[in-house]
Formats: structure tokens, sequence, C-alpha cells
């Protein structure tokens, strides 16, 4: 990727490693558990969370990470477990893992208002679409995790879609993140969700198979992104200008 002959390719990968004043390599949705094969399925399943009631103000499906010191995750695994009924923890780790089920977590993240999203091995998850396609507002830690990540398919402004706790006030202590989600409005919880819900057609992959008519899926404004960025450096070459994004 580093070679002068990439300087003008465009690489579509799910985490990007590219500075943004360099972008070549895009970030893409993780692909979910639904590829739908019409525009009506897609409302169908927007209409049903709308409708679905939040059993849990937030939820946590992941593993700790006991080797990695910079890793929250401890710390969010016991704040969950501290709330009691209030949060709802899948544990990754041990027996039976349920985090493979996809039925199991799906549901899960549709009864919980917010989900909470920390790092992993690396800075994104697929768990943050997996909630998005719940219709769970997710909770970022870190601003690597979306923010600087999937800048075609996710709002400029993410407080409309999510929210947002500095991954350092949760290892410090200096943060309660029930009480942090529970003074959030319900006006303002509605909000988001209804906009959570509205991203849907844009993170999934649509079944290859047929075609949406009137929405457009991850893959669609993926391949919209790059023609737009070969149709920029068209231009640039044109007025002979450098050609390295």
């Amino acid at each position: 990727m580093s070679l002068p002959e990439s300087k003008n390719m465009t690489i579509l990968i799910i985490e990007s490693y590219s500075q943004a004043e360099t972008y070549r390599d895009f970030a893409i949705p993780y692909p979910t558990y639904f590829h739908p094969s019409s525009d009506d399925e897609v409302f169908q399943w927007q209409n049903k969370l709308r409708k679905m009631k939040k059993q849990y103000l937030f939820s946590f499906a992941g593993a700790p990470r006991p080797n990695n010191e910079d890793s929250i995750r401890s710390q969010i695994i016991n704040q969950c477990l501290d709330s009691g009924k209030k949060c709802k923890f899948l544990n990754c780790a041990s027996g039976e893992n349920k985090c493979d089920n996809p039925t199991y977590v799906i549901e899960i993240f549709q009864r919980s208002k917010f989900c909470l999203q920390p790092s992993g091995d690396t800075s994104t998850r697929r768990s943050t679409f997996d909630s998005i396609l719940a219709g769970c507002i997710p909770v970022f830690f870190d601003s690597r995790s979306a923010y600087e990540q999937y800048i075609w398919h996710l709002p400029k402004n993410y407080s409309k879609y999510s929210v947002f706790i500095p991954e350092d006030e949760v290892k410090d202590g200096r943060v309660n993140i029930e009480k942090t989600l529970s003074r959030i409005s319900e006006e303002e919880v509605a909000a988001m969700r209804e906009e959570v819900v509205r991203l849907i057609p844009r993170i999934i992959y649509a079944n290859p198979m047929s075609r949406l008519e009137t929405l457009e899926d991850a893959f669609d404004i993926a391949i919209g992104g790059v023609l737009d960025r070969v149709e920029k450096i068209r231009q640039e070459m044109e007025g002979g200008k450098s050609t390295e994004f």
C-alpha cells in the first residue's frame, strides 16, 4: 500500500489505517446477519424495531482482555454487573459461547437502549453494526472505533446516533456508565434510536442475487465513494495537479 504504484488505488477494508489527509484505504461496514432481498424486507425490519420494548438500559456482548493493559473491558463488565437488571452482559469467553448465535445476540441488542462498544483486538468491532441492525444506540469509548473510520456510511455528526464516553475516564473510574446513560432524556434517546433505525440500509449488504429498488446498501455507498474519488483524481490529472491523495 505504500508503493508509488499504489498511491492512487482505492482500497476498501473493514478498518482503515490511513490518516485523514492521506485517505486511500476506506473503511466499510462489517457484514451483519441481515441480507434482505427487497426494500420491503428492510422496511418491515425497521418497523419491527420501532415497536420493540427496551428491557435493559444498556448491554455488552464480549469478553475481557486480561492481557491487554490498555483495555477497559474489565471495568465495563464490572460496571454492567454492578448495574443489576439495568444491564445485560453476554459473556463471550466462558462455557457455551452464545455470542456465536446471531439470534441470541440480536435479541439482546433489540431489548437494549444502548450497546457498549469498547475496542477489542483493534479499534473497530463487528458488534457496532450488529447493534445498529438491532436498533440499539452504540456507545463508543475511542473515536477510532467509528468516527474516524466509516466516513461514507455513518453521519459526521456522531451525536445524532451514538454516545461517546472517553475511555480514560472509564479506566480512571471517573465515570459511571449507568448514571451517564440515565441522564440522557427520553426525547434524546428516541431521536437517536430513530436515527439508528434509519441508518440500517446504509450498513447492510443486500442479497447479491437481488437488488434493492429505492434504497442504497453499504455496497452501493462504497462503490459511489470509489467513483467519486476516481472522478476527483481524473480532474486533478487533467488540471496538472498532484494525483496523490
